[in-house]
């Protein structure tokens, strides 16, 4: 438990009867076996219940003001429900955006081409299910695995969900990554690359929780090669590229209730900022109700949102979203699946070889055997 739940203890407890309104209690329960949640503490249950109750006036409020046509999404008491927007920010959205970076390979757009009015890359089967990261800063790993996934489906037709516990244990202090403790897509990018390849998740399970590198080359699911950095804030090459390429790795400022509450709808709020501080994946767009959207995969788990997804408002309202935005590419994808494969494709070619070879073999000889006969 960090200094921010401490301090966040030692404030509600005191004056915890005095706030608690009783005819919450069966809510609360109910809400606490919904989500299987436990505390060790009793001061802690008293905290979290006041927050709990704060949150619940929060999302009736607004919930009530979407039904008067105010609002363009619900909010929903999600399994983050006890939990205040610091300690979301401080446990989950440990984005570290580098001071500098060096400007890879500009993603070139073409604004004459015509695009698809939406685009949603779980139908073409581009996206694994959605993962949980628990209380673990581990978002930009989740964003960067999410993308090259995309590109591993692309590129070889199979889809396999890769480590990103690989990327919090390995690509640490070199790259200016503290794993749990936040990091950056494009270093992780940057390690996949030095290290010529990335774990499958099945090989490296996620964990939540800092630990010793244990990479192993036998368990590789794939590389990449280089990634590409979109325009500084273009959305229109961002929807280029989610349209042309896959999904795309992109940093949001994810620091309000109304972000971790978010339930379903098409999420807009007006004190958003420019300070990214969330990794998350964009595998869509579209448009709802009149208002254009980013279809975003998040790694809060499934209770988030609509099934661990949020619909993101877009174009000229969405200026928080889409300005570090990054592509991994790929030359070439090993697999244990592929390398197996490619075995058996060999044992094809040898089978088919002397095949033929027999076979032209009994063909000259029956020829020969003609002729002595004639």
């Amino acid at each position: 438990m960090n200094w921010l739940v401490w301090a966040l203890l030692l404030c509600s407890s005191a004056m915890a009867h005095v706030h608690r309104d009783p005819t919450l209690d069966h809510h609360w329960d109910l809400w606490k076996k919904t989500y299987g949640k436990q505390y060790k503490e009793k001061n802690e249950e008293v905290a979290r219940r006041l927050i709990w109750e704060k949150n619940l006036k929060t999302v009736t409020l607004h919930n009530l003001e979407h039904s008067m046509g105010m609002h363009s999404y619900e909010l929903g008491m999600n399994h983050l429900g006890d939990m205040t927007s610091e300690e979301v920010i401080s446990l989950m959205s440990s984005l570290r955006v580098p001071s500098q970076w060096p400007r890879n390979v500009t993603y070139k757009s073409d604004p004459n081409q015509k695009l698809p009015d939406s685009m949603d890359w779980r139908e073409k089967g581009c996206v694994t299910e959605v993962k949980y990261q628990g209380a673990c800063g581990s978002c930009w790993a989740f964003s960067a695995v999410g993308a090259l996934e995309a590109q591993v489906k692309l590129k070889t037709g199979k889809l396999v969900s890769l480590s990103a516990q690989n990327l919090v244990d390995c690509s640490t202090a070199k790259y200016g990554n503290k794993g749990c403790n936040g990091g950056f897509m494009t270093e992780a990018f940057q390690y996949i690359i030095d290290n010529n390849g990335i774990d499958s998740e099945a090989s490296y399970p996620y964990k939540a929780m800092d630990g010793k590198c244990q990479y192993d080359v036998k368990n590789r699911a794939a590389t990449c090669s280089r990634y590409i950095e979109l325009p500084f804030g273009s959305e229109e090459a961002l929807k280029e590229a989610v349209a042309n390429k896959g999904p795309v790795s992109v940093g949001i400022d994810a620091s309000h209730s109304s972000f971790f509450l978010y339930k379903t709808g098409v999420y807009y709020d007006p004190s958003c900022t420019q300070n990214v501080n969330h990794g998350v994946l964009v595998v869509g767009y579209g448009n709802l109700d009149g208002k254009d959207y980013w279809l975003v995969k998040n790694s809060w788990g499934l209770h988030f949102g609509d099934q661990g997804y949020i619909r993101k408002i877009g174009r000229e309202l969405s200026l928080n979203l889409g300005k570090q935005s990054f592509i991994p590419l790929i030359l070439l994808v090993r697999s244990q699946c592929q390398k197996e494969e490619s075995l058996v494709n060999r044992r094809s070619v040898y089978k088919t070889f002397f095949s033929c070879m027999f076979a032209e073999f009994f063909t000259t000889f029956k020829l020969k055997v003609a002729i002595l006969l004639f």
